[in-house]
């Protein structure tokens, strides 16, 4: 077997059908076709199918057309026209995450000022006299505030990135996927 060979039967195929090439994209977008957005029910079928490939498989995605719209121009730029888009989601994508790890920062810097301010409010309270009683109770209340603070960016940097990073790496995987044009009778 061939290399080519090879890479071929580690490719996994998602298969669509259409009367029209129109039907895979977003219409009312004025760009050029080769810039214009995937139709959203278009990009669902294929995301959809995406998913469930193995991670590690190259994806091809196989358009099936009747005969005339396969000869038609918008056919043979339909490859580029799919890996722009795809393209252009992983780079939104991107931007989301850095977006997301710069709120990230902010707020576990918000956070930790936070925790200090009541570690500091706590020691205080615990230094004045005639407070004992309200001590445990304003300590605990103030180390409880200070830990909730960080709550959001330990969510953030712990669970929030990682379905951002799938889904960026996914449209990655999608912005490389063959895409093969079989005309039909």
């Amino acid at each position: 077997m061939t290399h080519s060979a090879a890479a071929q039967a580690a490719e996994k195929r998602i298969e669509l059908r259409v009367d029209r090439i129109s039907q895979l994209f977003n219409m009312l977008d004025p760009f050029p076709f080769r810039e214009r957005d995937i139709d959203a029910e278009a990009e669902a079928f294929i995301v959809g199918w995406a998913r469930e490939l193995p991670r590690d498989a190259r994806i091809g995605i196989v358009v099936h057309l009747p005969l005339d719209e396969a000869a038609a121009p918008e056919a043979r730029a339909l490859a580029e026209s799919m890996a722009h888009y795809f393209a252009a989601q992983e780079n939104a994508l991107a931007g989301e995450l850095r977006e997301l790890f710069r709120i990230g920062r902010l707020s576990l810097a918000i956070g930790c000022v936070v925790l200090a301010v009541c570690l500091a409010a706590a020691r205080l309270i615990a230094g004045m006299t005639g407070l004992e009683r309200f001590y445990g109770f304003a300590s605990e209340g103030l180390l409880i505030l200070g830990w909730v603070a960080l709550w959001r960016p330990m969510e953030i940097f712990l669970y929030d990135w990682w379905p951002i990073a799938q889904r960026r790496r996914l449209y990655r995987r999608l912005a490389q996927a063959r895409i093969e044009v079989v005309p039909v009778p």
